[in-house]
């Protein structure tokens, strides 16, 4: 991995940078042989360095700026799918994946379509880590408000219980600045009711210290691969396409997974709170 590096530049980034900039290609002498891609095995995760390790030619734009002092607030659920999902997952998202090449994987940022030459690759590294369904927006904070915040998060959420989440349909999504387009899994049914008590009690928690709250009308949801800029239009009519191919009755009934909610964790900088856990039986 540090030959690779050395060869195609670190294209690593600490998650207080303000943005990672594009890699130019090394200049060539003559008769000098350019590099090929990197090969899949660097792909595993076991070779990572970082979320951002093979990010190389992309560009990672922050949702606001860099400011020293100010740490990233991100409320959420974890979510991690199981193995036998995971199979099902990866042959939808091959077939999307050859009609819009330009998708590459959440967090990782591997593109998409190379990944789904190897079916195990595909499951490891799209499929195979943690996801998250925000319970608030990622907003700066300051280091003396830390310590209120999470004391807050765990008063006000203490009380959760388990329940199951149920993600019901193949959606797109924009962000505020139409510079990154994802595709997700939004939950309409199960688990709905729970989550948007939840995203409630953390917009209390932002009001106090006067932290911007969640969209109005939040639709929960898990974001496995993204592009640059806005294709809302054509990303949408593939996924409605082969959402036909897959439908089982009525689409709102049906439940392409689903996992138990076992806890609400908070990220602030580079450091992970527990706010609840639930355990097995409770």
């Amino acid at each position: 991995m540090e030959a690779l590096k050395e060869c195609y530049g670190d294209g690593s980034s600490d998650s207080d940078s303000e943005s990672a900039p594009s890699i130019q290609a090394p200049a060539y002498s003559e008769g000098f042989t350019p590099l090929p891609p990197p090969p899949i095995s660097l792909l595993d995760p076991t070779n990572f360095l970082g979320p951002q390790d093979l990010q190389i030619g992309q560009t990672r734009v922050r949702s606001f700026p860099h400011v020293d002092g100010n740490y990233a607030l991100h409320v959420y659920i974890p979510i991690n799918i199981s193995s036998q999902s995971k199979k099902e997952l990866a042959v939808f998202l091959k077939k999307v994946s050859s009609q819009e090449p330009s998708l590459n994987v959440v967090d990782v940022d591997v593109p998409l379509n190379i990944l789904c030459n190897n079916d195990e690759k595909l499951e490891q590294v799209a499929l195979g880590r943690e996801f998250h369904i925000s319970l608030g927006r990622t907003v700066p904070v300051r280091v003396h408000q830390i310590d209120s915040i999470v004391s807050m998060l765990r008063q006000k959420l203490q009380t959760q219980h388990h329940y199951w989440i149920d993600f019901n349909k193949w959606e797109v999504f924009v962000n505020d600045d139409q510079t990154r387009t994802f595709l997700s899994l939004e939950v309409l049914q199960g688990g709905l009711v729970e989550i948007t008590k939840q995203i409630e009690a953390v917009n209390t928690i932002y009001r106090l210290h006067n932290l911007p709250e969640f969209y109005k009308d939040p639709r929960p949801h898990i974001s496995l691969a993204w592009a640059l800029g806005d294709i809302n239009h054509s990303l949408k009519k593939v996924v409605e396409e082969e959402s036909k191919k897959y439908a089982v009755g009525e689409s709102l009934k049906k439940c392409i997974f689903n996992c138990k909610f076992k806890g609400v964790e908070c990220k602030i900088g580079k450091k992970t709170y527990t706010i609840c856990k639930i355990l097995d039986g409770q």
